[in-house]
This record gives structure tokens, sequence and C-alpha cells, in this order.
């Protein structure tokens, strides 16, 4: 696990992530699978499109938690 990659939810995090928060996730991510952390410019294209799939699918996971406990 890519250790910069930091817990989204509550109570980790107290407030909901931002967008910002999910989309630097997201790269962190991309670059950790990928092994770039840029990419050429041949690449950039599916690069990109990888970080806006992982943060679209990481907004859509914490959207959908049911986090016990929490008033």
């Amino acid at each position: 696990m890519c250790r910069s990659i930091k817990t989204l939810r509550p109570p980790v995090l107290p407030d909901e992530a931002t967008e910002e928060e999910i989309r630097a996730a997201a790269l962190q991510y991309v670059r950790k699978v990928s092994g770039f952390r840029a990419p050429a410019a041949h690449n950039r294209e599916v690069f990109d499109r990888a970080v806006d799939a992982v943060a679209q699918a990481t907004a859509e996971l914490l959207d959908g938690l049911e986090i016990r406990g929490r008033a």
C-alpha cells in the first residue's frame, strides 16, 4: 500500500473528504500502480483517465459507506 494515501473516512477524517483530497489519493494510487510519478506525453491521456476513474470510484465508495457508531 502506498503510505502517502491517507484514510478519507470518519472517524479518521473528522469531516467528509473534499474533492481535492479524493483526487490526491487517486493520483497517488495511479502513480504507485503505474510506477510513474509523471507519465510521458504519450501516456498522459490514459494516466489522467485512470486518475479520474479512481477518484470517481473513491467518491462512490465513501458516499456508500455506513460508519457505525457515528452520530
